[in-house]
C-alpha cells in the first residue's frame, strides 16, 4: 500500500513539475518574443549584414527579400573596373556603394554572399522563403550565372526582372536587358492564391528618383510581398528603403540591415515621409506604384 501511495506522490511531483517548467518556458518565451520585437521588428539596423543576422534567433522571419552589391568594379566585362571606361566615368556605381567599393577579389565575394544566403536560409521558417535579386555577367569572355554564389541551396525557380534600358560598352555581346531574382524556399512555402498566376519575366522600369546608385523598383517589391503571407521582411542590404516602405504600405513588419549610415538615414527619412503619408490620407498601398518625394 504505501508503494502506491508513493507512486502517486511521485506522479503528482512529476505534474507539478512539469506545470511549472511549462509556466517558466512560456513567460521565457514572451520574453524572447518582447527582445526580438524590440530589438529587429520595424527597425534599420545600422551594420554588417552577416554579423547582425548571425546574432538573430532560428527561423525568426518569414522572408527574405534583398539585392546585394554586385561587384561591379571586379568585372572584366562591363568597363566599370578601376572606374575606367568612357561614360560610366559619370555613374554613381564607378564610385562603388557608401562605405562599400564593390571590388572584392571575386572568390572573396562569392564566399561572403554565399556565407550571407546561408544565414538567411537558417532565420526563414519552415514555410519561408529568400527572393534574392543578382545579376548574371561575363567575366574573361564567359557566362557568370551565379552557381558560384547558389551552390547547394534549394532554388525552385529564376525569376527575369526585365528592367528595360541600359547602357552596354563591350562590342563581345548584346546589350543585357534583365536581371535574376532566385525563388530560394524551405519546403512548405507557397504563395497566396492567384499569384502563381504571374509569369516568371516580370517588366519593371529601374528607379530614376532615387539617391541610391542601385535602387529596387517599388512595384517589383510590392509584387514579391503581396504574392506571399509574410508578415516579418527581412532585407540585409536594405538600401534606400524600398522593402521598408512596402512592408510598412502592406501592413507588414520589416526588418533592414545596411552597412552605410548614409543610407541608413536615407531610408529612414523615406520611411517617414511615407508613414506620414499613410497616416492622412489612409492608404493602405500609399506609394506602392510611386514613391513619395
Amino acid at each position: 500500500m504505501n508503494n502506491v501511495n508513493q507512486k502517486y506522490k511521485n506522479r503528482s511531483l512529476k505534474r507539478k513539475d512539469s506545470v511549472k517548467n511549462c509556466k517558466f518556458d512560456w513567460r521565457n518565451n514572451i520574453q524572447r518574443n518582447m527582445n526580438f520585437e524590440e530589438k529587429y521588428l520595424d527597425k534599420i539596423i545600422n551594420g554588417d549584414c552577416l554579423t547582425v543576422m548571425q546574432d538573430m534567433p532560428d527561423k525568426c522571419v518569414d522572408l527574405v527579400v534583398t539585392s546585394p552589391p554586385y561587384n561591379l568594379k571586379n568585372s572584366t566585362g562591363n568597363g566599370m573596373k578601376d572606374g575606367r571606361g568612357g561614360k560610366w566615368a559619370g555613374a554613381a556605381l564607378v564610385n562603388g556603394y557608401s562605405h562599400y567599393d564593390d571590388n572584392m577579389p571575386h572568390e572573396q565575394y562569392a564566399e561572403w554572399q554565399y556565407s550571407c544566403l546561408k544565414e538567411m536560409f537558417r532565420l526563414i521558417k519552415d514555410d519561408g522563403a529568400i527572393f534574392y535579386n543578382h545579376k548574371w555577367r561575363v567575366q574573361d569572355g564567359l557566362l557568370q550565372d551565379r552557381k558560384d554564389i547558389i551552390r547547394d541551396l534549394p532554388v525552385r525557380q529564376i525569376i527575369i526582372w526585365k528592367r528595360k534600358g541600359g547602357i552596354n560598352f563591350n562590342p563581345g555581346y548584346f546589350l543585357p536587358t534583365y536581371e535574376v531574382i532566385y525563388l530560394i524556399p524551405k519546403r512548405k512555402f507557397k504563395l497566396v492564391p492567384k499569384a502563381n498566376a504571374y509569369g516568371d519575366v516580370w517588366t519593371f522600369t529601374q528607379e530614376m528618383k532615387n539617391e541610391h546608385p542601385a535602387p529596387f523598383p517599388v512595384a517589383l517589391i510590392y509584387r514579391i510581398i503581396s504574392s506571399t503571407t509574410a508578415q516579418i521582411i527581412l532585407d540585409p542590404f536594405m538600401g534606400s528603403g524600398t522593402t521598408a516602405v512596402v512592408a510598412m504600405g502592406l501592413k507588414r513588419h520589416y526588418i533592414g540591415i545596411e552597412l552605410s549610415p548614409d543610407y541608413c538615414n536615407m531610408a529612414e527619412q523615406r520611411i517617414k515621409r511615407n508613414k506620414i503619408h499613410s497616416e492622412l490620407f489612409g492608404l493602405r498601398q500609399l506609394s506602392l506604384f510611386q514613391d513619395i518625394d
